[in-house]
């Protein structure tokens, strides 16, 4: 039998119930598992199947609600919240958090994931017997992989990023798991730890990965004037006091462009969905 420690799982022997607490039978002493914890009816006399951790008592505890990894699987967990000085808690699919330590994190604090973006880890345990959450080296991902096909050339998919270089971004595409990478050539800006993200496969490599863009096709790109209107509303915090009934002088000191090249371009931009105009000002969607 797997020794009895926090992180591993184990198949253990149902003892008896004491008020909201199942007992199983342990090595040395028993164990306590929450009724909440149990995934199924069970009763005394059944072997359930548990993953073991610590408790905040430092006790080890028992629960039938496996997490999406273990200590040498993989697997994703959604962000919780992010503490600027301990990192960020996460979902492990189980009955309780875990923290993924802010040195794990990316340097850039604006890279950090956010509340919903999810990362893609394993599970260690400290000396204490205390769950903590690691990110997945390059290594382990490799060996997690599917190996990609030429069909999926000029395709669409949804991926996540796992590692963030200078270079460029690596990604994992959900729920395929073909392994991404897009330069930093390729995107407009550099993506979130673990955020999820629109990718086109531009190129398909030997060893069974691929490459991807986050740009736009070049028929799905805005014109010049309107990426500028669109640029200075992201800078300015997608609000702005300007609209197709603006005086040219207006138009001409902020974006240096005719009246009537600044309607045009407002037009592509409400037709793609990005903005909306409303009693002087135009917002960005």
């Amino acid at each position: 039998m797997e020794e009895l420690k926090s992180g591993n799982t184990a198949k253990l022997e149902v003892l008896d119930q004491e008020g909201s607490r199942w007992i199983l039978k342990g090595e040395d002493e028993d164990l306590m598992m929450n009724v909440s914890d149990a995934e199924e009816d069970i009763q005394v006399g059944d072997t359930v199947h548990v993953f073991l951790y610590a408790n905040r008592r430092g006790e080890l505890t028992a629960t039938m609600k496996m997490p999406n990894m273990t200590n040498g699987t993989y697997g994703w967990a959604k962000v919780l919240r992010v503490d600027d000085q301990e990192g960020v808690y996460v979902d492990i699919g189980s009955s309780f958090e875990v923290l993924v330590n802010g040195n794990d994190m990316p340097k850039v604090r604006a890279l950090w994931p956010k509340m919903g973006d999810e990362l893609y880890m394993t599970l260690r345990t400290d000396l204490g017997g205390q769950i903590f959450g690691r990110l997945a080296t390059e290594e382990r991902v490799i060996e997690q992989i599917t190996e990609a096909t030429p069909a999926l050339l000029n395709r669409n998919l949804k991926a996540r990023a796992y590692r963030l270089l200078p270079v460029g971004s690596f990604m994992l595409s959900i729920p395929e798991n073909y392994r991404i990478f897009i330069h930093n050539s390729e995107q407009e800006r550099e993506p979130r730890l673990g955020q999820l993200v629109d990718v086109r496969i531009i190129g398909n490599r030997d060893d069974g990965t691929v490459n991807g863009s986050m740009l736009p096709r070049k028929e799905e790109r805005l014109d010049d004037d309107a990426e500028k209107i669109f640029a200075y509303l992201n800078e300015i915090g997608g609000r702005m006091p300007f609209w197709d009934k603006s005086s040219p002088e207006e138009i001409k000191e902020i974006f240096d462009m005719s009246k009537a090249s600044f309607k045009r371009a407002l037009g592509t931009l409400m037709r793609e969905g990005k903005v909306t105009q409303s009693d002087g000002w135009t917002t960005q969607i």
